[in-house]
C-alpha cells in the first residue's frame, strides 16, 4: 500500500498540552504506513522540536480571524502536499483546517478538542457562536475526538457532533525514568534552591484557564504556615505580567519565583516537593501524568479530566476550582506530613502512568486514520 500522507495541524507553534500530544503522535505514527507533516501558524518551539525529529514542518496562516484568503492558502497547501488525512487540534486550527480541507477535497478529516475551551468563555454570545460553529463543521468532519470522558459528556450535552462521529482517545505519554538523586541535588544547587526549603511549583501557560491567581493567593497562607517554603511558576502567557504584579501585591516577594518558559521544565518538575495544578478547566492534562511518573505529591483542582487521572486521597489531593484556601490547606498538609505525601506520590507513580500509555494513543489514532480511508487496521488497539 502507498503511504498515506497525514498532516497534524495546530494554531500556535508553542509547546503546550495540545502541541505535546500532536508531537508525540507525529513522532510515533508508523512510518511504514504514513508520511507525516506538521503544520502550525508561524515558527517557534514546536517548529524546532518537529524538525529535530526529522518530520516535515510547514507554516500556514492560522490566526484567530478566519478569512477567505487564509482558507484558499491552506487549501492550496493541502493540495500541493497531496494530503490524504488532515487532523486538526484545537479550535482555531479546527476552523481554518476543516474549512480549507473541504475546499481542497481532502479524503479524511479528524478534529481533536484538547479540552473544550470555548465553553468557558465569559461572553455567552461568543460561547454559543463556537458551539454553533462546531455543530456546523461537524457535518463534514469524519470524526470528533475528545481526550477524556468528561469532555465527551460535555460534547453530548451541547450536541457538538452526531453521536456516531464522536470518539474518546485518551492522551498517552512516554514516561521517562526519574533522574538520579545526585543529579537532582546538583540541579537544585545550580538554581539556588537550598535543601530543606520545600518548593511548591506549577508548570502551566499563564492564562486564566490555569488559575495561577489562586495559587498566588494560596501562596500567602502556605508561606505563613511553612515559612521556609517557596512558590515556583514555570511558564508564560497572556497573564504573565499581571501575575507578577499580583505576587508583588500579595507581598510574596522573593519567595515567589517566575521562571518563564523553560526547555528544562521536566527537570524542574523533578525538583518540586509538591506539584500544584490550580486549573479552572482542563482536558486531560499531560503534566499530571508526568508528575505522577516522577513521584511528585500532587494537589490539583477537581475539574474535567483531572479526576480521571487522580483519585482524591489515594493518588493526589483534589480541591474545588477557584478555592485558594482549600488549595493552601492541601499543600500545607502535604508539606507538614511527609509520610502522607510520600504515600500519595508512590501510589500515583505505580498506578497512574500505566493507565495512559503512549502506544495506545498512537495505535487508536492510526487505526482511526486507516478506518476512515477504508483500510483494515493492521494491529489491534
Amino acid at each position: 500500500m502507498e503511504k498515506l500522507r497525514v498532516m497534524e495541524m495546530i494554531d500556535k507553534p508553542s509547546l503546550g498540552g495540545g502541541q505535546t500530544a500532536l508531537l508525540l503522535l507525529a513522532e510515533n505514527l508508523d512510518r511504514n504506513l504514513f508520511e507525516v507533516f506538521v503544520c502550525s501558524g508561524g515558527r517557534g518551539p514546536l517548529d524546532e522540536a518537529v524538525r529535530r525529529r526529522g518530520i516535515t514542518f510547514v507554516s500556514a496562516p492560522l490566526n484567530k480571524k478566519l478569512s477567505f484568503r487564509s482558507r484558499r492558502e491552506i487549501a492550496s497547501l493541502l493540495r500541493e502536499l497531496k494530503i490524504d488525512i488532515l487532523h486538526t487540534h484545537g479550535g482555531v486550527a479546527g476552523l481554518h483546517g476543516r474549512s480549507a480541507a473541504r475546499l481542497a477535497g481532502t479524503k479524511a478529516l479528524i478534529h481533536t478538542l484538547h479540552g473544550i475551551h470555548y465553553l468557558h468563555y465569559r461572553n455567552p454570545l461568543l460561547r454559543w457562536l463556537y458551539v454553533l460553529l462546531e455543530r456546523r463543521y461537524s457535518r463534514f468532519t469524519d470524526r470528533l475526538v475528545l481526550v477524556c470522558q468528561s469532555d465527551l459528556r460535555m460534547a453530548r450535552k451541547y450536541k457538538l457532533s452526531p453521536e456516531g462521529k464522536m470518539a474518546v482517545i485518551l492522551n498517552g505519554i512516554d514516561v521517562r525514568p526519574m533522574a538520579e538523586t545526585d543529579a537532582l541535588a546538583r540541579r537544585r544547587s545550580e538554581l539556588g534552591w537550598t535543601p530543606g526549603r520545600p518548593v511548591v511549583g506549577t508548570i502551566a501557560r499563564l492564562h486564566r484557564q490555569k488559575g495561577i491567581i489562586h495559587l498566588l493567593q494560596a501562596g500567602r497562607r502556605i508561606i505563613e504556615a511553612v515559612p521556609e517554603s517557596r512558590i515556583v511558576v514555570v511558564g508564560e502567557g497572556p497573564q504573565s505580567e499581571r501575575m507578577k504584579r499580583e505576587a508583588r501585591r500579595l507581598g510574596l516577594g522573593e519567595r515567589c519565583l517566575f521562571l518563564g518558559a523553560r526547555k528544562d521544565a521536566a527537570d524542574l518538575l523533578a525538583l518540586f516537593d509538591v506539584f500544584v495544578l490550580p486549573s479552572l478547566w482542563e482536558g486531560l492534562p499531560f503534566v499530571l501524568v508526568e508528575a505522577a511518573a516522577l513521584g511528585k505529591p500532587v494537589v490539583a483542582t477537581a475539574v474535567d479530566g483531572v479526576p480521571e487521572i487522580l483519585e482524591d486521597g489515594q493518588t493526589g489531593l483534589l480541591v474545588p476550582p477557584g478555592d485558594s484556601e482549600a488549595l493552601a490547606d492541601a499543600v500545607v498538609r502535604l508539606l507538614r506530613d511527609k509520610d502522607e505525601a510520600g504515600h500519595l506520590a508512590e501510589r500515583a507513580r505505580s498506578l497512574v502512568p500505566p493507565r495512559f500509555p503512549l502506544r495506545r494513543m498512537v495505535e487508536q489514532t492510526q487505526n482511526l486514520y486507516l478506518d476512515l480511508i477504508g483500510v483494515k487496521p493492521l494491529r489491534p488497539e
